[in-house]
């Protein structure tokens, strides 16, 4: 027979009180105690039963998490980032990933709904916006990281993308670099990253090329093939900025097969600061989000939302930083 709350309560040797308000996060209960009931609740397989909760009207402790690419590490860390801070606070995360799909977006919305989620967090990406403005109609707690939705009254927690773009472009610039491509899929963060990068261009007096400019997916093969079409043209560029580390990773590959030397032939700048940054061959100079920020940011947004602890919508915009690695280089050529 599954395990009671009764039978974790006698192990326990508290009352059946106590082991409620753990599960509630409520009460004035020890530090001591909640982290010895969570533990039996584990060792016994005991699982609070969300829909009574849901019923009642009590919080599931539940938040829905909606990112648009497991396979990007980007969204992988930032899902970590906001799991670990839930699970400080008491709260489990269910994610979904949508695939950069506008159906699949409404789907998982209703589907959490459904399943009584206390709150739902929208990762960069998210554009049906349509499901996000019946949500707030119906003030169900919802907020944004890693983007933002100016239209949309919400908590948001992001970076100055503006200005990560224009970093990156800087840095290529100052190092002599005049023929600078640039990859990004096309997504509300990246638009902003090209806008930095054609501002930097224009205070440097240097011509934007929209030869230099893809729109693909996020995907090392994607960034693999068009930079491969970018080095094999009659204008070859000196760098290229790409818009996440998995391109950048493909840029790298694609120089490396045909034979170049990254930074001696080709200089490439990434953006996030992923694990594949800091082990890619060479290591890979990027602009840093700071992801662990954003995802604590964001769960606590949230959580004060679905607690009534706050009335006014907050937008976090956090500073980039350019990390400089062993994929840039000065620029030698004619």
């Amino acid at each position: 027979m599954k395990p009671t709350i009764y039978d974790v309560a006698k192990k326990a040797g508290v009352s059946i009180a106590t082991v409620s308000k753990v599960i509630n996060n409520t009460g004035r209960i020890s530090e001591k105690t909640r982290k010895k009931i969570w533990a039996l609740m584990e060792e016994m397989e005991y699982q609070p039963s969300v829909v009574a909760s849901a019923l009642t009207g009590k919080s599931t402790y539940t938040i829905g998490l909606l990112i648009p690419d497991l396979a990007n590490p980007f969204f992988s860390e930032i899902a970590r980032s906001i799991e670990d801070r839930g699970h400080s606070l008491g709260y489990n995360i269910v994610i979904c990933s949508t695939d950069y799909d506008p159906e699949k977006e409404a789907k998982y919305t209703s589907l959490l709904k459904q399943k009584s989620v206390d709150g739902i967090i929208l990762a960069s990406g998210f554009e049906n916006h349509k499901s996000a403005k019946e949500l707030i109609r119906q003030n169900f707690p919802i907020a944004v990281v890693a983007r933002e939705i100016p239209s949309l009254e919400v908590d948001t927690v992001s970076i100055d993308n503006f200005l990560g773009g224009y970093q990156a472009a800087s840095h290529l610039i100052g190092f002599g670099h005049k023929r600078i491509a640039i990859i990004a899929r096309d997504v509300w963060s990246n638009r902003e990253r090209i806008r930095g990068y054609k501002q930097a261009l224009e205070e440097a007096n240097l011509e934007f090329d929209p030869q230099m400019e893809f729109v693909t997916d996020s995907a090392v093969e994607s960034g693999k093939e068009l930079a491969g079409k970018l080095l094999d043209s009659s204008a070859p560029p000196s760098a290229i900025f790409a818009c996440n580390d998995s391109l950048a990773i493909g840029v790298i590959q694609a120089a490396r097969q045909r034979g170049m030397s990254v930074p001696k032939n080709l200089s490439v700048i990434g953006f996030d600061d992923t694990i594949w940054a800091k082990i890619s061959d060479p290591p890979l100079t990027t602009i840093a989000q700071p992801i662990r920020e954003m995802g604590y940011g964001v769960m606590d947004l949230l959580i004060q939302e679905i607690k009534g602890q706050k009335h006014v919508k907050q937008r976090l915009i956090l500073l980039p930083k350019l990390v400089e690695r062993e994929t840039t280089l000065a620029y030698t050529g004619e």
